[in-house]
């Protein structure tokens, strides 16, 4: 196995598959939608940073483990218009809270959540979703959720797949984030 690091050039959830670009050069790297699901997620943006371990075939490279993976880099201007008012502190420090997926549909861009013991729609926008490193979330999926009162009501600033949020929480459930 060799340990490459290098860029998603596009991962499709539906074809369950995409590749990676390594930043060493070469052929691109196939990296398969069980491989992301062990690493505990379904999706991957476009343009995110992976560590991955990988292994030749004789049908190419492909990636057999994720050890990271970093979204795409974020610029200073406001993820949405809904957020262009609010403190950027205030947004990146807001508790994170288990949540359920509802639905998700990629293409109206949009889809909504249950914070975990109450039955308010908490909305979800594909910018927050790319944002935070994902191009799709399934049904029924376990998330966290960066909670914050928008224009239009209740809506995600940041999600986290349930694994990467693990890595926030102590015993105790805890933000350890602050």
């Amino acid at each position: 196995m060799h340990q490459v690091h290098g860029v998603v050039k596009w991962f499709d959830p539906v074809k369950g598959f995409g590749f990676v670009i390594a930043d060493e050069g070469g052929a691109d790297v196939l990296l398969h939608v069980n491989v992301l699901r062990n690493f505990g997620q379904s999706s991957i943006a476009d343009g995110s940073q992976v560590e991955i371990l990988t292994h030749r075939t004789d049908r190419g490279i492909q990636a057999v483990e994720v050890i990271s993976i970093t979204p795409p880099a974020r610029d200073e201007t406001p993820i949405l218009a809904d957020f262009a008012d609010m403190d950027a502190d205030a947004l990146d420090n807001a508790e994170l809270q288990p949540a359920r997926v509802k639905w998700f549909d990629k293409a109206k861009g949009f889809g909504f959540a249950n914070v975990f013991g109450s039955e308010e729609d908490i909305f979800l926008h594909i910018e927050v979703l790319r944002h935070s490193g994902l191009a799709d979330l399934q049904s029924g999926e376990a998330v966290a959720l960066r909670v914050v009162d928008g224009k239009r009501g209740r809506m995600a600033a940041e999600v986290l797949t349930w694994e990467a949020a693990a890595f926030f929480y102590d015993e105790d459930g805890a933000d350890d984030m602050e």
